[in-house]
């Protein structure tokens, strides 16, 4: 059953299994998409989840969402600093409130992001692990912002986190998912990074790969 949600944020939520616990998955859009965007993928996802699609608040145009203002200059795209750190307070205090209202098996949800939606993705998992079953960062980048390795969050290195990018994308280039791995991959027990032979998207193979690395994940929690 898919139904629509007005509250802090719109989101539509798509539960296949109404009468009882579902593991959760929260999906995070990209700049300019709106909450029908990743919510596509979920009938190639598994079945045991409930999934959440979020929109973002900031107004583009029609049907068209960001998380926070971003500009587009010769030397690439610079970010409202503040604006982002405000947007992902508020989406913690949502995802916290989510929990609590859905009940969702083990009190945490995955959280899948792509573009801006990974870099909400990263805030989330740096300020509140403790919300989190694991991350699926799709084609993002690292926010300017994050812990210092001697100030990680108690919590972080055991959440799991699959990193996939697009060898050819040209709106967040692969140095930026490199970054993003070079980073993560001695902080996190459980890590994955992914390059595929894409531009700015997802394709059958990194969705196969996803929908498998998820199940894993899923089925651990339920363990």
């Amino acid at each position: 059953m898919l139904t629509r949600n007005n509250d802090t944020f719109t989101w539509l939520d798509y539960n296949r299994r109404s009468d009882e616990k579902s593991p959760l998955l929260v999906m995070l859009h990209g700049y300019g998409s709106n909450e029908k965007d990743l919510l596509g993928l979920a009938h190639s996802l598994d079945a045991r989840l409930r999934v959440v699609s979020v929109r973002a608040p900031l107004v583009l145009g029609p049907e068209m969402y960001g998380w926070f203002p971003i500009d587009f200059t010769p030397g690439g795209i610079t970010v409202d600093r503040e604006a982002a750190r405000q947007v992902a307070d508020k989406l913690a205090a949502f995802l916290e409130n989510l929990i609590e209202k859905l009940q969702p098996v083990g009190g945490k949800t995955f959280l899948m992001g792509f573009s801006q939606g990974t870099v909400m993705s990263y805030f989330t998992a740096f300020r509140n692990p403790a919300l989190l079953h694991g991350v699926l960062a799709l084609s993002g980048q690292l926010p300017d912002s994050r812990p210092e390795a001697d100030t990680l969050p108690t919590g972080l290195a055991d959440v799991p986190f699959l990193v996939q990018h697009g060898l050819f994308d040209d709106v967040l280039p692969i140095d930026r998912g490199r970054q993003a791995d070079a980073w993560l991959r001695d902080k996190i027990s459980d890590y994955t990074y992914r390059e595929y032979p894409m531009a700015h998207q997802i394709d059958q193979e990194s969705l196969d790969f996803m929908a498998s690395w998820l199940s894993e994940r899923i089925d651990r929690a339920l363990s």
